[in-house]
């Protein structure tokens, strides 16, 4: 029977966890041996009880040493790479590029290590899609942080001691955290304006209540997968010329802008960040990759020139209980894909979603920049 076995994140501030109570359930149904370790879901307020009721054992962290499929939500640090036995899998945001050391970890122990991140966009992988759900989250919380640090209310107010203006909130990105962050942001009574390189947006920017920002469009500005590509240096000089009036009138603004496997565009400059007004404030989402904001820093927030930057490169875990729910549904629907119902495993690596997740197997780093990262 396969063990799977569900740790406590051992990284800094993370409070998710990859498995709930309901997905245990669920796990059940696949007939495989569930494992958690004592604590690992009270950052994100699952007791250790409820665990034990939907089926789960409770053990240490030696746990991860015997187990057939370790699920985390972060990468683990290299020594506990090492602990995992031979033939067993890890599945997990791996981020391999800030993490060489455990991918080396994982190639030397031959562990088969899935990168969630990587998951295809295709229909039938939908419902594994981590990006989106923890997107979700993030978009939603970045709002609320800005709401926090910003002096000023969100909504219109009208009161007795006179009028209070609604705020002006700007979003760079309409992806996913791009447009949740503009409901959040609406439903909260500020105005909002978005822009995106893809003018296939537009339209939902708008039916959420956002007015949409034109700045043109590079030529071949998306993927077949939906995500936008890295625009060119002329593009970008362009969009910035035209963003900056807008970014002056923020009271907020919210960046998202990711393109996968690569550093974050920078979209706004240090000169265009002076020309908001002292108190505003700027939540750059994309810090964590090198950030859309010249000065905001991965894990800090600062003011500076009197704007308050928050840097925060863990969003979810602000709301660790639904971003928890939401990733432990994923990693569910993923083991679906190769656990049958009666506990029997089979792994096609060469599958399509197999094959594009699985960046570690069996002595070989497949995922090839990493390859050749690990090398250098």
């Amino acid at each position: 029977m396969v063990v799977i076995f569900v740790p406590k994140e051992s990284a800094t501030g993370e409070t998710r966890v990859a498995a709930t109570p309901e997905t245990v359930k669920g796990m059940k149904k696949l007939s495989v041996t569930v494992q958690v370790e004592r604590g690992a879901g009270l950052a994100s307020g699952f007791l250790d009880t409820a665990y034990e009721e939907a089926g789960a054992s409770l053990v240490d962290a030696d746990g991860r040493k015997a187990a057939d499929i370790v699920l985390g939500v972060q990468v683990p640090t290299a020594e506990l790479c090492s602990a995992q036995k031979a033939g067993s899998m890890l599945i997990c945001t791996l981020t391999p590029g800030n993490a060489l050391d455990s991918i080396k970890a994982l190639r030397d122990a031959k562990v088969t290590a899935v990168g969630l991140e990587f998951m295809p966009r295709i229909t039938r992988a939908q419902k594994m899609d981590i990006l989106s759900s923890q997107a979700t989250c993030g978009g939603y919380r970045a709002v609320l942080l800005a709401s926090v640090h910003l002096p000023q209310m969100f909504p219109l107010m009208m009161t007795a001691a006179g009028t209070i203006k609604p705020a002006r909130v700007l979003i760079l990105g309409a992806g996913v955290a791009g447009l949740q962050a503009i409901s959040t942001a609406r439903k909260l009574g500020a105005i909002v304006e978005a822009n995106d390189i893809r003018p296939a947006v537009k339209e939902q920017v708008e039916s959420l209540g956002g007015k949409f920002v034109d700045t043109g469009s590079p030529p071949d500005a998306e993927t077949a997968g939906g995500y936008a590509k890295e625009a060119g240096d002329d593009f970008l000089k362009k969009q910035r010329e035209i963003l900056t009036a807008h970014i002056t009138n923020a009271d907020v603004l919210i960046t998202t802008a990711l393109v996968p496997g690569k550093k974050a565009p920078l979209l706004v400059t240090a000169e265009m960040r002076k020309a908001m007004k002292p108190g505003s404030v700027i939540v750059d989402m994309a810090a964590g990759q090198g950030g859309n904001v010249e000065g905001s820093k991965s894990g800090e927030t600062a003011v500076v020139d009197g704007v308050t930057i928050i840097g925060d490169n863990n969003l979810p875990a602000g709301v660790a209980a639904d971003a928890s729910r939401m990733y432990a549904r994923n990693t569910l629907a993923f083991l679906g894909e190769f656990i049958d119902k009666e506990g029997k495993s089979t792994v096609d690596i060469e599958g399509e979603i197999m094959g594009a997740v699985a960046i570690v197997h069996d002595g070989c780093v497949r995922h090839e920049p990493t390859a050749k990262a690990v090398q250098n």
